[in-house]
């Protein structure tokens, strides 16, 4: 199989869709790869890595696009990439459709295979390729909390950890999943004051045992909601519901019983944010304020640590690769019913029920679409 690897082109975005080491297993496999020029410059992957790993390096996203029978990426391709893409062509990457109706309509009409990082699933119930940006993206929420509560930056002027005699800041996280997790662990490891919201009580006693309790757990509702950000200095936004739109948790309402330049960061952006006051923003411009209330809602957090997302992520996503190249996407998605749920479009067709109903569409359960197409 012919795989094309494209320069990722969203704002600030450096992370890309294979490292050397990938292309060498698939090259050693017997597949071709093609990559943009420069679409690893950024964080250390240089034209003679990929070349010497077996890579053909192409001069335009358009040549990539042309050629390639599989084309894998990090990000949603924009609209541009979208209207280059075949029916005969396989998509690998981040997709995010609910909340984006334009690249959904676009994608119908390309007749192609794509296949989301975020819907595919394993044996325990996870998200394997979605896991590793939620950790970093978690991560580096409380990364970016921190920097946005600098009084230069338009905050509080409130050092998240304190210091002897002065009570540190007060960090809500409303998720306790992948994001919420990590998010939690690296506010306690600063020295915040963290809470943690869940409606899962079993996942709420696993979270307060692996700390020790020295992370607060509260039962998720809107009035705990309400109450827990009224004090906080800075709300973690971290739920997902796999393919579907974010639940809007926090209202605008709620904004006027906060403290003024609180920082809200909206890490469910990606799937329209679980904030009623969300828009989707850029590392360039990161954040926004509503109602005295400061939003960092930037839609790929981990694109900030290019190097190290690119590296966690193939990491996960390259045994697919490999499975979608040796076997051809029909049959690897049909041998592997975890591949296969993240199957999102299929020739012309809808077969995420989750993106479906966000987008009032006819869905298609996946496998019957692939044997019936």
């Amino acid at each position: 199989m012919l795989i094309g690897v494209p320069k990722e082109i969203k704002n600030h975005e450096y992370r890309v869709g294979l490292t050397p080491a990938g292309v060498q297993e698939l090259t050693e496999a017997g597949h071709d790869v093609i990559i943009q020029t420069m679409a690893g410059d950024a964080i250390g992957f240089i034209d003679n890595d990929y070349v010497a790993a077996g890579a053909e390096i192409v001069g335009s996203a358009e040549e990539v696009f042309e050629r390639a029978q599989m084309i894998v990426k990090v990000k949603e391709p924009q609209p541009n990439e979208c209207k280059m893409l075949r029916a005969e062509q396989t998509l690998f990457t981040y997709l995010h459709l609910a909340p984006d109706p334009e690249q959904a309509k676009l994608l119908l009409a390309s007749g192609a295979t794509c296949i989301a990082y975020e819907t595919v699933t394993d044996a325990n119930g996870g998200l394997p390729l979605l896991a590793p940006m939620s950790e970093v993206a978690g991560r580096m929420s409380i990364q970016a909390a921190a920097h946005t509560l600098e009084k230069a930056q338009g905050g509080r002027g409130v050092l998240l950890g304190g210091v002897p005699g002065v009570e540190s800041a007060k960090v809500v996280v409303i998720g306790g999943g992948v994001v919420g997790l990590h998010a939690a662990r690296m506010a306690m490891g600063l020295g915040a004051d963290v809470t943690i919201l869940d409606r899962s009580l079993p996942r709420l006693k696993q979270i307060d045992e692996m700390f020790d309790g020295r992370i607060k757990t509260l039962f998720s509702n809107k009035a705990t909601i309400e109450q827990q950000i009224s004090d906080a200095d800075a709300v973690i936004g971290a739920v997902l519901i796999p393919g579907a739109a974010a639940p809007k948790l926090v209202t605008r309402e709620m904004l006027k019983g906060m403290k003024k330049d609180t920082v809200l960061v909206d890490v469910a952006i990606d799937q329209g944010g679980c904030f009623e006051t969300s828009r989707a923003t850029t590392h360039e411009e990161p954040t926004y304020v509503v109602d005295g209330i400061i939003h960092y809602c930037v839609a790929n957090i981990p694109g900030a640590v290019a190097r190290t997302s690119t590296l966690a992520l193939t990491n996960a996503t390259l045994p697919f690769v490999v499975a979608l190249a040796n076997k051809g996407s029909k049959q690897a998605m049909m041998d592997d019913v975890h591949l296969c749920n993240g199957l999102n479009v299929y020739k012309g067709i809808y077969t995420c029920k989750a993106v479906a109903d966000a987008l009032d569409s006819e869905y298609v359960e996946p496998m019957t679409a692939l044997k019936e197409k």
